[in-house]
């Protein structure tokens, strides 16, 4: 009888001590998985720039829906093309280049202070 006691007294201690360590100080357990997480989701994504003939096609995932801008440059430094999207998760724009001025463009997405270019040659 003692025996039983004496392991019920045990398995009880053990088990209040697996408790208390696995929940840490008050809330750490949960921030810190949390936090392991979105490591584990973080993802870095570009815009991608896909061309068909005189065509461009933009492709943005915005998962922090933070304020995207999109610009067109011609050859000599104007802007003839600005639009600023915010709260989007996906931003697609399409440029048709097809009866455009010659001479070169460049489409630039700016996302989270980041800038990305893609250069348009119209002949």
């Amino acid at each position: 009888m003692t025996s039983i006691l004496k392991n019920t007294l045990v398995a009880a201690f053990m088990f209040t001590t697996v408790v208390s360590l696995a929940n840490g100080p008050k809330g750490t357990f949960n921030k810190k998985a949390l936090e392991v997480e979105k490591n584990l989701i973080s993802v870095e994504l570009d815009p991608v720039f896909k061309k068909k003939g005189q065509r461009l096609f933009v492709n943005l995932l915005n998962l922090d829906q933070e304020k995207v801008t999109i610009k067109v440059i011609d050859s000599e430094g104007r802007i003839v093309f600005k639009e600023v999207i915010e709260g989007d998760v996906v931003v697609e724009k399409a440029f048709n280049f097809e009866k455009a001025f010659e001479g070169n463009y460049t489409v630039v997405v700016v996302d989270n202070n980041e800038t990305f270019k893609e250069k348009v040659e119209v002949k």
